[in-house]
């Protein structure tokens, strides 16, 4: 295979990123609407990352926060977000930068993102081949042959669907 010398990986992260942003511009100005609420997971020890000392110390590697009912001074910036939620009745305001992010995802429709990590030099590097996939995208249900006779459908069980990441078929 050819070598990228665009960066397109980097590019629809990048774009991606960019609907986080968009949907967090809009709840800054109207609020959530809808069943919409935000899952959003992000690495705590990426650089502009700005957490209290005792949730970098109960999540050293990644946090995840759901922005539903409870979260207050939402403001929204070109290059990262801040907002501020409650742990255990204490208020804390978290900046978090949107190269940190790892996961987004709005259950109340269904949706989800999952992002490459990004290093400092904004370069985009491929999860862990072991990352799991997003849960909250709807998957297909697997096409199961007709059942010769109703006894026959009785004793075999449905077998679920498995999620598999494209990662995994990509070549390196």
């Amino acid at each position: 295979m050819a070598k990228d010398f665009i960066g397109y990986q980097a590019l629809a992260d990048a774009a991606l990123r960019g609907v986080v942003r968009e949907a967090l511009r809009r709840v800054e100005k109207q609020g959530l609407v809808g069943a919409h609420h935000f899952r959003i997971t992000f690495k705590t020890v990426y650089p502009g990352v700005e957490i209290p000392d005792f949730l970098r110390e109960q999540y050293p590697d990644e946090m995840m926060i759901i922005l539903q009912h409870q979260f207050w001074g939402l403001k929204v910036k070109d290059n990262h977000f801040e907002v501020t939620l409650s742990f255990k009745k204490v208020p804390a305001t978290l900046v978090i930068p949107f190269a940190a992010l790892t996961q987004f995802a709005d259950p109340g429709v269904a949706f989800g993102l999952q992002f490459r990590e990004v290093d400092e030099d904004g370069a985009s590097k491929p999860l862990p081949a072991a990352a799991p996939p997003t849960p909250l995208t709807p998957q297909p249900k697997p096409e199961q042959p007709a059942p010769v006779d109703a006894e026959s459908a009785e004793e075999k069980p449905a077998t679920p669907g498995e999620v598999v990441s494209l990662d995994a078929f990509r070549k390196k």
